[in-house]
């Protein structure tokens, strides 16, 4: 078997990489130029969902504002990443306190769910596309906590326009509805996601219109009750009988007592920049792991048309992984050595685990205490100079494939992101925050936070912090390249789930990467598998320039998205 996949990597490479020896591996072929404003902007996976966040603005509403009226829209007109079903984490520079804000909005288990209720698979992890792995919704109640206290609209002005959307039928751009036809496929006969999701028995092809009345009217109750109109009320009831039909755990008891929690973000230095995320539940903290161990390295001097670059970057990314999956998870259940972890100190001694010729094959989580899945992502900034990083996902595409035909969205997964394993940090309990993979990102030069960006996709989005931050510091990209120059995805790492890496992980590469360095890599030991472009993300980032106020946009060009700003 193992021969069988060098011969089709051969093969690929052969084909695959013929195309991309012309465009040069140093510098990306930009498919657009940055966007430049004064007084706003917005950078999202939806045009459409763009227009509104501007509409917002120009109407005298806060960054904030835009970025929920931007992710309500998008819950709408992009159901194959998030929606109201799912959790939010979000970032707010706030340059009238010169504070830069964290908030957590993820959900917690359902008190009945216990880790002796749930049919593991094979491997040990919780099934993914089950009620199993249902988790009370956080996204509403994050929207709320952000508008009490940055909001300058109603909340009402922002969910209008995705109302009127919803009702009279948004068209599907070209990325969205290829991943939506493959959600269809996998969950046609999941309950209610038929009736919602395939309009007329399919998913909508590209530019046609969808409606969701039924979500329209969720969003209606919740414009005129607030958040109780979606964690009690009608709503509730609904969601919760539902739950009951299925045979899923939630409760209203579960719904009422959901909470966010605003929590401080965590920082490391690299080469003068600074890099800040989100504490655990999130990974976060594993790109600043990453970074740490990188900054010993001369990744300029390497250039990025360096097989020693590309290596240097998976390896290190596998040692982080390595205690992401051994030490992050709720802190309210399992208190992570966060600030151990991001540390020059430990990130110094783990450094030492890196072998420049030879692909490591398994990977143990160090001992911090030496002093002791798709998602949408969105940038906004308004005329004041605050800006918004915010996340939003159901987990895996639609989330679990189960969808309330009433309520029009469907409901998140994450918590198959639980492990099942009796003592470990992230083991399912009631009441917990699963490991969380969504992560929201500001960087500063100097110490400042004026850029706020994400990378979307799961596991990839620690890793692709990392390689924004690269382009942008170790090789001079500027906002658009950092994110249009090819990538490198690592899956296979151990994970919080409870599975562990022992044959070195599966290396995917972008086309952009040369054939030259592909082969080196994979003399060097590593797995090198072709995969759909899906898995490399979707970034979208705004900075403001510290001198000139003027802001700069990029969008990911491998999505529908785009950057705007007025």
């Amino acid at each position: 078997m193992k021969r069988v996949t060098l011969i089709a990597v051969t093969i690929l490479l052969t084909l695959g990489g013929a195309q991309a020896a012309d465009r040069p591996v140093g510098r990306s072929d930009a498919t657009r130029s940055v966007v430049y404003a004064r007084h706003g902007m917005v950078a999202a996976a939806h045009p459409l969902a763009v227009e509104i966040g501007l509409g917002v603005l120009r109407d005298g509403g806060s960054a904030v504002d835009a970025a929920i009226a931007v992710n309500a829209a998008l819950g709408l007109m992009e159901p194959t990443s998030c929606g109201v079903g799912g959790d939010l984490f979000a970032m707010v520079w706030d340059p009238s306190s010169g504070k830069l804000h964290g908030l957590n909005g993820s959900g917690r288990a359902p008190a009945a769910l216990t880790p002796d209720l749930v049919p593991a698979e094979p491997d040990g992890t919780i099934p993914v596309y089950s009620p199993y792995a249902w988790t009370v919704p956080g996204c509403v109640d994050g929207w709320f906590e952000l508008h009490e206290k940055f909001g300058r609209l109603p909340m009402a002005r922002l969910l209008e326009p995705t109302i009127a959307a919803a009702r009279e039928g948004a068209p599907v751009p070209r990325v969205i509805a290829a991943a939506w036809a493959r959600g269809a496929a996998r969950f046609k006969d999941m309950p209610g996601f038929a009736e919602v999701f395939m309009p007329g028995g399919r998913a909508p092809a590209e530019g046609e219109p969808f409606t969701n009345p039924a979500l329209a009217a969720t969003l209606e109750r919740i414009a005129a009750g607030g958040r109780d109109a979606f964690y009690g009320g009608e709503t509730a009831r609904a969601l919760v009988a539902y739950s009951d039909e299925v045979g899923g755990f939630l409760s209203l008891d579960d719904l009422a007592g959901h909470a966010s929690e605003w929590v401080e973000p965590v920082s490391t230095t690299y080469r003068g920049w600074t890099l800040w995320e989100l504490p655990p539940n999130g990974q976060g903290i594993a790109a600043l792991q990453i970074l740490n161990l990188l900054e010993a390295f001369d990744l300029a001097g390497m250039g990025r048309d360096s097989a020693d670059l590309w290596h240097l970057l998976v390896e290190a990314k596998k040692i982080a992984y390595a205690d992401r999956a051994r030490f992050y998870a709720d802190p309210a259940f399992a208190e992570a050595p966060v600030a151990e972890l991001i540390g020059k100190p430990y990130a110094a001694e783990r450094a030492k685990l890196i072998d420049m010729d030879r692909a490591a094959r398994s990977v143990e989580p160090g001992n911090p205490h030496l002093g002791e899945g798709d998602t949408t992502f969105l940038v906004t900034a308004d005329r004041w100079g605050q800006m918004v990083s915010l996340i939003q996902s159901n987990y895996t595409g639609f989330g679990s494939g189960y969808v309330v035909p009433s309520l029009g969205f469907g409901i998140q997964d994450r918590g198959a992101l639980f492990s099942l394993e009796a003592g470990h940090p992230n083991v399912l309990a009631p009441g917990k925050r699963p490991f969380h993979t969504i992560i929201p990102a500001f960087l500063g030069e100097g110490g400042v936070p004026d850029m706020a960006f994400g990378v979307m996709g799961g596991d990839m989005q620690p890793q692709g912090h990392v390689q924004i931050v690269v382009n942008l510091v170790d090789f001079g990209m500027d906002l658009q390249e950092a994110g249009d120059a090819p990538r490198f995805h690592h899956g296979g790492s151990s994970e919080p789930t409870g599975t562990v890496m022992t044959s070195g992980g599966v290396l995917h590469l972008e086309s952009g990467v040369s054939p030259e360095i592909r082969r080196e890599l994979l003399r060097r030991g590593h797995l090198i598998v072709e995969i759909t472009p899906e898995v490399f993300g979707g970034y979208q980032a705004i900075r403001r320039d510290p001198v000139t106020g003027v802001y700069a946009g990029a969008s990911e060009s491998r999505k529908d998205g785009m950057a705007a700003g007025y």
